[in-house]
């Protein structure tokens, strides 16, 4: 039998899958690292705990198959955005500065005032945010000017990885997307982007496809893994491989993820769209193909936070079969779960949630019904500004806490008016990266030929006529908390 490795290096942990033709995953291991708060705001870890903990994983798939000489390619999904930087010897010259580390908003104002927001979204599509990399960069340049001074190069988590194992140093398109320095269009590095702010362009590394096969795997990797020859693919973003390993591989398909953040996330077969910067526009793990990306920063936190600060004892379950017996709009109930700040469309670090229209006759399942729709009219409003760029919808494969229960599924078909699609087994990034492999190793011809394999549909729900028009009146008064509120947040800031 013949297998592919997917590994998904994450922020706690990574995980490898060992999966074969049929888009089974056979195995999963998981080895964890350390993640180091030094200072408030900063993130950062070091990346030989990932290298270190990658050939732990690997070593133990291997040893479990038959033969290791099954094993033919193996491909990487990584957290976006960290910062490695590489001296002469391709040797890291500090810890890695992770996407979630928020040291840099002086940079980013920076960057703003020297390229000028019309030209930052027209060249990168994405608004300066503390966690790309860019800003990074500029904050180690200007607090750790004898370091920076020994950097040759840069790159992003899993191609740290992806280096210690073969040697080579590359970058995929889609993680390049991620770095403010990448002309996303274009698919090139940014020469206007890196003299603005006073960078070479020589510290960018080459670009590559995520399905290029970037060397094979040194030999000391060999014997430490136990794996024979393994070729090694690029491999991508995690976004955009968790777009791969949930099918989001064509025009009229959109994610919506509700993790800890939600994330809804549309195919685009162009890079010319202009969101003024409103959402995430990166380069697809597919070759010659993007997506566009909004973020709610507490989706499933939100519905965390709420089960434990009011019904602690109660499992998600009973609070569930509360909220199926209130209607839809709770009773005229609104929630908006911005407990720890907004992205999009509202990127404001300092608003916060509010409950609007409690009565006396409200109970437990009208708020968690509320916290329900309050998480998916926030993961609408991206699907709104989709859909005034032209995009139709004909899809929408749900992933995440929200995909787990049919009330909440049933309430993202009618808020979004669209058919919402659960998967039989939902993988994510770990599985888009296994169909990278499986691709590059000519498996298939083509990463939507792999998806039709490897991602099942196991149920769709349709939108409840009723329900939508009920939910179309209330979305816009959802609409008018953000500008209602965020004033008071921001002056309740003191209090906090």
């Amino acid at each position: 039998m013949s297998y592919v490795l997917g590994v998904d290096l994450g922020t706690s942990a990574v995980k490898v899958l060992l999966v074969d033709k049929k888009g089974t995953v056979h195995q999963s291991v998981s080895r964890d690292y350390p993640l180091y708060h030094e200072k408030a705001g900063w993130s950062e870890q070091d990346p030989e705990d990932w290298v270190k903990a990658t050939i732990e994983a690997v070593k133990e798939i291997a040893e479990s198959v038959e033969s290791a000489s099954d094993i033919e390619g193996m491909s990487f999904s990584g957290q976006m955005h960290g910062l490695v930087l590489l001296d002469k010897d391709n040797a890291p010259l500090r810890r890695a500065i992770l996407w979630n580390d928020t040291r840099t908003t002086a940079q980013c104002r920076e960057i703003e005032e020297k390229l000028g927001l019309e030209k930052l979204h027209r060249i990168t599509k994405n608004p300066a945010l503390e966690g790309f990399t860019l800003p990074k960069i500029l904050w180690v340049k200007e607090n750790e000017p004898e370091l920076f001074n020994q950097a040759e190069t840069f790159v992003l988590p899993k191609d740290y990885v992806r280096y210690a194992l073969t040697g080579n140093v590359h970058m995929d398109y889609s993680d390049a997307a991620g770095t403010l320095l990448l002309d996303v269009a274009e698919q090139e590095w940014s020469e206007e982007v890196c003299t603005a702010v006073g960078i070479s362009p020589s510290l960018c590394p080459p670009l590559t496809a995520s399905h290029a096969d970037t060397g094979a795997l040194k030999e000391e990797i060999k014997q430490q893994t136990g794996l024979n020859d393994v070729r090694v693919f690029a491999g991508g973003a995690d976004n955009a491989c968790g777009a791969i390993g949930t099918g989001i591989l064509e025009e009229g398909a959109v994610l919506s993820s509700t993790g800890t953040s939600g994330v809804v996330l549309a195919y685009e077969n162009e890079g010319t769209k202009d969101f003024g910067g409103k959402v995430h526009y990166f380069n697809h793990g597919e070759e010659n193909s993007f997506y566009t990306m909004g973020v709610t920063l507490a989706a499933g936190h939100s519905f965390t936070w709420f089960k434990e600060t009011f019904a602690p004892e109660k499992s998600f379950e009973e609070l569930l079969e509360l909220a199926a017996k209130s209607p839809a709009g709770a009773q005229g109930l609104l929630f908006t779960p911005y407990i720890s700040g907004e992205r999009t469309p509202h990127p404001d670090a300092e608003v916060r949630g509010s409950f609007i229209g409690m009565h006396a006759s409200h109970t437990l399942g009208d708020f968690t019904r509320a916290v329900i729709e309050g998480i998916t009219f926030s993961l609408q409003e991206t699907m709104v500004m989709f859909k005034e760029q032209g995009k139709t919808i004909d899809r929408v494969v749900a992933t995440g806490g929200g995909a787990k229960s049919d009330l909440w599924l049933q309430i993202q078909a009618d808020i979004y008016n669209a058919p919402i699609v659960k998967l039989k087994s939902e993988q994510g990034p770990g599985l888009g990266a296994a169909m990278l492999a499986a691709y590059g190793s000519g498996w298939f011809g083509s990463l939507k030929e792999a998806a039709d394999i490897f991602v099942e549909e196991k149920e769709r729900f349709q939108p409840d006529t009723k329900q939508v028009e009920i939910y179309k009146k209330l979305f816009p008064l959802y609409q008018q908390i953000y500008s209602a509120t965020s004033s008071l947040s921001a002056e309740l800031k003191d209090y906090r």
